[in-house]
């Protein structure tokens, strides 16, 4: 009996199975979280420095702040500039479901990410 066949790339009209070449996730490319700076400095500094000065979400103001987001510029935007993306000064506590709602429209990414250029 054959073995089941890969499934499809996810990127509209790629005609390549999965992973694909092309459109594939290559996370050597990306590093993982550590090496993109949301270590432990990261957790013990920013993080715990933004939900202990704002804990309640700063969008919805209803919900207790869970994720300490970088506003008004992303990690990539601070790093750039030279400042400290670690600094709590450049971040906000919100609630999941306001994070994940601002990381969309602000940073998509994969498929969607593709549609906005």
């Amino acid at each position: 009996m054959p073995s089941r066949l890969a499934p499809p790339c996810s990127r509209p009209g790629c005609d390549q199975s999965k992973p694909c070449p092309v459109h594939g996730r290559d996370t050597r490319r990306r590093g993982g979280a550590s090496q993109r700076g949301y270590g432990k400095r990261h957790e013990d500094r920013f993080r715990r420095g933004v939900l202990d000065a704002q804990p309640v979400c700063v969008l919805c103001r209803r919900a207790p702040a869970t994720e300490a987001d970088h506003w008004p510029k992303s990690r990539q935007q601070l790093e750039a500039e030279g400042l400290d993306a670690d600094d709590p000064q450049y971040g906000r506590g919100l609630c999941k479901p306001c994070h994940s709602r601002e990381t969309a429209r602000h940073q998509p990414g994969g498929w969607a990410a593709e549609q906005r250029r």
